[in-house]
């Protein structure tokens, strides 16, 4: 059974720092190392569609236009993790940050950690 784990989020100042992390389990359909699974981090606001906010797969790193520059998406093989380094955070950047692994076809989410930003 396919587990991600996210951790990381919590109630921050503007401005602020937070670093999310998301680790992954149970990949064993298919039975295709992590390295090569497209990892992507996507938000949801109350009200708002969910967005994708950064993605990496194997060679390239992805970001939606208001997060970059302030957000990096970086994973570590060895440990099945993915990271979202949130710098410079602003209160729209609030929202349920959710960590997605995608290997065509399948496609597996993590529960959500919420991020608030405010003062």
């Amino acid at each position: 059974q396919v587990q991600l784990v996210e951790s990381g989020g919590g109630l921050v100042q503007p401005g602020g720092s937070l670093r999310l992390s998301c680790t992954v389990s149970g990949l064993t359909a298919p039975r295709v190392r992590f390295s090569v699974w497209t990892m992507a981090w996507y938000r949801q606001a109350p009200g708002n569609e969910r967005e994708r906010v950064a993605v990496i797969t194997s060679h390239r790193t992805e970001y939606e236009d208001s997060v970059k520059g302030r957000f990096t998406i970086s994973r570590d093989n060895a440990k099945n993790t993915v990271y979202l380094d949130m710098n410079s955070l602003k209160p729209e950047d609030t929202a349920v940050y959710y960590c997605n692994a995608k290997y065509a076809p399948y496609n597996y989410w993590g529960q959500g950690t919420q991020v608030t930003v405010s003062s």
